[in-house]
């Protein structure tokens, strides 16, 4: 069992839950209230409206909150990841403290199975790609013929998706052979 309290671990991770986009506006309320309404009530009422003034940006709100947390013990640090826990679980499960803990213990079950991240930019880095290779695509089919293009060049492209049918229409009849067949 690791040596690290709870407001250590509120020091390691402060970093990783102030960064741009972490925490929405919506779960740091959550937290906030639950901190505030719930027992043992680790905010007063009038923390929790500092806490939650919508006029100071949101990473000031969160830094000063997690610094008031640091500040008031190891029973309230311990309430903050109980509410993160139950209000972003996602992100709870990504805590570098939690990384730390699971190495140091060994108490994480490997599954076998590794996590693979192809881009930080999300879906819509995936949409643009795939536009570009739709419009691409419907650029060579759609447009008209240029003569001055190399016919080499034409005749490949104007065959490629007679080779590609081949191909596939082979394998999907293997595979529908092997599903009618039965076991």
């Amino acid at each position: 069992i690791s040596d690290q309290t709870y407001c250590d671990r509120l020091v390691q991770d402060t970093p990783f839950l102030t960064g741009h986009g972490r925490l929405s506006e919506q779960q740091v309320d959550k937290i906030i209230l639950q901190l505030n309404r719930y027992y043992p009530q680790i905010l007063t009422n009038k923390e929790a409206e500092k806490f939650r003034n919508p006029k100071a940006a949101l990473r000031v709100r969160l830094c000063n909150l997690l610094s008031h947390l640091q500040q008031s013990g190891e029973r309230d640090c311990q309430e903050f990841y109980r509410a993160l826990y139950i209000h972003a679980q996602p992100l709870y499960s990504c805590l570098p403290s939690r990384h730390a803990l699971q190495n140091s213990d060994g108490t994480e079950l490997d599954s076998g199975v590794e996590r693979w991240e192809l881009s930080d930019r999300g879906p819509l880095g995936f949409l643009a790609c795939l536009s570009v290779a739709v419009g691409l695509a419907l650029l060579i089919y759609c447009c008209p013929p240029d003569p001055k293009v190399l016919p080499g060049a034409r005749r490949v492209l104007g065959f490629s998706p007679v080779i590609i049918e081949r191909h596939i229409s082979r394998y999907l009849l293997t595979f529908l052979a092997e599903d009618l067949g039965g076991p």
